[in-house]
C-alpha cells in the first residue's frame, strides 16, 4: 500500500505491541480458534475500534469465528458476502476502508445499523494462494479509521494467515474444523455453538417444535490446577468433554465455551420432561472418579436448562435463562453439600 505525504504510519509503539502479539500467537501454537480471537482483540486495542472480528469465507457467506468488544454479539453469525465490505474485500484482494456506512453503497446497511456502526476497515487473510477471510474492525464514529490502522491491520493479518497455514496444512476443511472446534478437546467452540444453537431454533420454528440448551459449569478446575497442575487440569477437562459427548445425542451439539464452560444444543427437545430427562442423562454421565498419576479426582458439573420458545423467545434471553439456572445449581449444591477436599500432593 502506498501512502500519501504526512499519513500517519505505526508507531514504535504500535510495532512493539504487534511484536507482542506475535510472541502470544506463538506460545498459542496450533490453537487455531484461540489465535483468532487473540487476532481480533488485539486488533480492536491497537486501532481504538469499539469491535474486531475474524470472518471465514463458508459458501455464500461470510461467519464471524472469532470477535471481541461490540462485534461479539454477531459471533457464529454469516452474512452474505455479495452486499457485503468483507466479501468485497475477499473478491478483490485488496484491504478496505469505509467512513460512514450511512453513505457507502458497498456495505450492508441494515446490518451495520442493527449493532450501530458506521466506520469500518477489513484487510484479507490469504491462505496459501486463497483469501479465505477477513480481518476487521469496526467504529461508532464515523471516519475512525485511516491509513496507520489499515497497515496495522495488515501486520496483524499476516501474522494470523501464517498461523493458519501451519495450523492447517493438511487444506481447507482442517482450517475449517480448526476454526470451530476447541483444540483441547475437539467439541464445537463457542462460535460454532451459536452457530448451531441458532440454526436450531430456526428449525424448531419452522417445524412448530422446541430446542433446550443446556449450559454447564465443570467442577473444580481452579483447585485442580493449583494443586495438581495444569496438565493434570487439561486431563481433567478432556474426560469430562468425553463423557459430557458420550451423553448426548447424535443430533446434539456438545461445545466447549471456554475454561470450565460447557455447552450443550440439545435439539429437537420435545417438552420441559425431555429436557429435564436430558439433563439428568448428562449429569449422571459425567458424574465419577478420574484416576491421574495415583491421584482421584471426583468429576462432576452444575447444570442449568432453558427450554425454546417457552422459557425465551430468542437466542440471549434463552442462554441468559440457562445460565441463571446453572448458577442457581451451582449455590444450592455448595449451600447443601460442601465439596470434599482435592487430594493434595500424597493422594486423597
Amino acid at each position: 500500500m502506498t501512502f500519501p505525504p504526512g499519513a500517519a504510519l505505526p508507531s514504535a509503539e504500535d510495532l512493539l505491541s504487534i511484536i507482542r502479539v506475535q510472541t502470544e500467537i506463538a506460545r498459542l501454537g496450533l490453537d487455531l480458534d484461540a489465535v483468532m480471537g487473540l487476532a481480533a482483540t488485539a486488533s480492536m486495542e491497537l486501532t481504538t475500534a469499539d469491535g474486531a472480528a475474524v470472518e471465514i469465507v463458508e459458501g455464500p457467506l461470510m461467519v464471524y469465528r472469532a470477535a471481541a468488544g461490540a462485534a461479539l454479539s454477531q459471533l457464529g453469525i454469516g452474512i452474505d458476502a455479495e452486499h457485503s465490505l468483507s466479501g468485497l474485500c475477499v473478491r478483490s484482494g485488496s484491504p478496505l476502508s469505509c467512513d460512514d456506512a450511512e453513505s457507502d453503497p458497498r456495505v450492508d446497511l441494515t446490518a451495520c445499523r442493527k449493532v450501530g456502526l458506521r466506520a469500518m476497515a477489513v484487510v484479507p487473510l490469504r491462505y496459501d494462494k486463497d483469501t479465505v477471510g477477513v480481518l476487521k474492525v469496526m467504529s461508532r464514529r464515523p471516519a475512525a479509521f485511516g491509513h496507520r490502522e489499515l497497515e496495522i491491520l495488515k501486520l496483524l493479518a499476516d501474522l494470523l494467515a501464517a498461523s493458519m497455514y501451519f495450523a492447517a496444512r493438511c487444506g481447507n476443511d482442517a482450517l475449517f474444523h480448526r476454526a470451530t472446534h476447541d483444540m483441547l478437546t475437539g467439541l464445537a467452540n463457542r462460535a460454532l455453538f451459536l452457530d448451531r444453537l441458532r440454526n436450531a431454533l430456526l428449525q424448531a420454528d419452522r417445524e412448530n417444535n422446541q430446542t433446550g440448551v443446556l449450559m454447564v459449569d465443570m467442577d473444580e478446575l481452579k483447585q485442580i490446577n493449583d494443586r495438581l497442575g495444569h496438565r493434570v487440569g487439561d486431563i481433567a477437562i478432556r474426560e469430562f468433554a468425553q463423557r459430557l459427548a458420550n451423553g448426548a445425542r447424535r443430533s446434539d451439539t456438545v461445545a466447549r465455551l471456554g475454561g470450565d464452560e460447557f455447552g450443550v444444543v440439545l435439539s429437537p427437545t420435545a417438552s420441559t420432561d425431555g429436557l429435564q430427562a436430558s439433563t439428568t442423562r448428562l449429569e449422571q454421565q459425567v458424574h465419577g472418579p478420574l484416576r491421574v498419576d495415583g491421584h482421584e479426582i471426583n468429576l462432576g458439573a452444575s447444570f442449568g436448562a432453558a427450554l425454546y420458545p417457552d422459557d425465551a423467545s430468542d437466542i440471549e434471553s434463552l442462554l441468559d435463562k440457562a445460565d441463571q439456572a446453572m448458577y442457581a445449581t451451582k449455590r444450592t449444591r455448595k449451600s447443601t453439600r460442601p465439596g470434599a477436599p482435592l487430594p493434595d500432593a500424597n493422594g486423597i
